[in-house]
């Protein structure tokens, strides 16, 4: 597919706006559309979508480049904020992103672009894809500190078939430096960073708007119990702080991490370690796998994995499960591998797949229901 119109998803930003100026010097009948994901509240000044249009309509205005709008915030409530509440619900980490990806920008936004006229869409996106053996592949950004196809390992065949990611070949400097040079308004401009229905303000504040406290127990890994958290919802594995327990006496003044919950007690468990045991694993269980390119031949096979965005490549032994889903063996033990979030595969720069992480052999991970726990908890009532 080498001719017809693009469609690009505009969304106000210095890499976007980057991939427009590549597709128009390409001479590409380059289009945009900015997509509104999120009826936010403005009263807090997060999320700031109007500014963000008004950014796209400039720099489309400046290329001469036709731009759409589209509101997408009941695809996105039903497609990935009910999912990602109802994860948190569960005492889950879940990576709202992906799924973003997924259903939002290579799903409902190519249709839209389908039906405007347009026969493929491009994203400033860090990633790249090749037709390899007949398959499309997803490759890393070739920026390594930009990369991001950790966010997109769950795109399928028929969308990275229509895609392009103009900026992927490139590092963030040259991005801004292109931008500077074509007086683009948007070369200065910060990088957006979290969530967009986050964004800057503070998460527990923003989630306990939907999720209903349900205190318990703050335990101490010896059984103690040190204070009460407000849900296990607001709270993930390795987390610093935020727990109110400063000042204990006969503790060290050392940080708190959260390292295990409890669901049927309702209980956090806590240890002043960074790298506490009960918090690294060298194993792990993720659900249905998907396969960007087809599953490599063998059901037993060396990759390397990341657990979490940012992650360095950690060498490992997939093996694919019966039903679908994979157990992945690290050479290194890891820290906070966190159910819910992705493990994502790799082999060189193609990005394999990914999926959800359903429980690790951390102290306590799921796979042998924390057994050394439970005399613990049962003295958890001590303090």
């Amino acid at each position: 597919m080498n001719s017809g119109a693009v469609m690009l998803g505009m969304s106000g930003g210095v890499d976007s706006s980057v991939a427009a100026l590549l597709l128009k010097r390409q001479g590409l009948d380059v289009r945009g559309l900015f997509m509104k994901n999120w009826e936010e509240d403005d009263r807090d000044g997060v999320c700031p979508a109007e500014a963000d249009a008004q950014d796209a309509a400039a720099v489309a205005q400046q290329l001469g480049i036709p731009l759409h709008t589209r509101n997408f915030a009941t695809e996105y409530w039903d497609g990935v904020f009910e999912h990602f509440l109802a994860e948190h619900r569960a005492g889950r980490t879940p990576n709202p992103d992906v799924l973003c990806n997924r259903e939002i920008k290579f799903k409902t936004f190519i249709e839209h672009a389908l039906d405007l006229g347009a026969e493929r869409i491009a994203t400033g996106h860090y990633a790249r894809v090749a037709l390899r053996g007949g398959r499309y592949r997803l490759l890393r950004g070739m920026d390594a500190a930009k990369d991001q196809s950790y966010f997109l390992h769950a795109v399928g065949q028929d969308a990275l078939s229509r895609t392009l990611f103009p900026v992927g070949e490139l590092g963030k400097p040259a991005v801004r430096a292109l931008a500077q040079a074509a007086g683009l308004p948007t070369h200065a401009k910060k990088d957006s960073t979290g969530i967009c229905f986050i964004g800057e303000r503070d998460f527990r504040g923003f989630l306990a708007r939907y999720i209903a406290p349900q205190p318990g127990p703050i335990i101490g890994v010896d059984g103690v119990t040190l204070g009460t958290h407000q849900g296990l919802a607001f709270h993930t594995l390795g987390q610093r702080g935020g727990l109110g327990l400063g000042g204990i006496r006969g503790r060290a003044e050392a940080a708190w991490y959260v390292v295990g919950k409890d669901l049927q007690r309702n209980a956090l468990l806590v240890d002043q370690q960074h790298d506490s045991p009960w918090l690294m694993s060298r194993r792990l269980l993720a659900g249905a796998m998907h396969w960007i390119g087809g599953q490599p031949s063998g059901t037993r096979f060396t990759a390397t994995a990341r657990c979490r965005y940012r992650q360095p490549d950690q060498a490992c032994e997939v093996v694919v499960r019966d039903d679908g889903g994979i157990e992945v063996l690290f050479e290194q033990a890891q820290r906070a591998s966190t159910p819910g979030q992705s493990v994502v595969l790799y082999a060189d720069d193609e990005c394999l797949g990914g999926a959800a992480i359903d429980a690790t052999d951390a102290a306590w991970g799921g796979l042998h229901d924390a057994p050394t726990l439970r005399p613990l908890m049962a003295a958890g009532s001590r303090r």
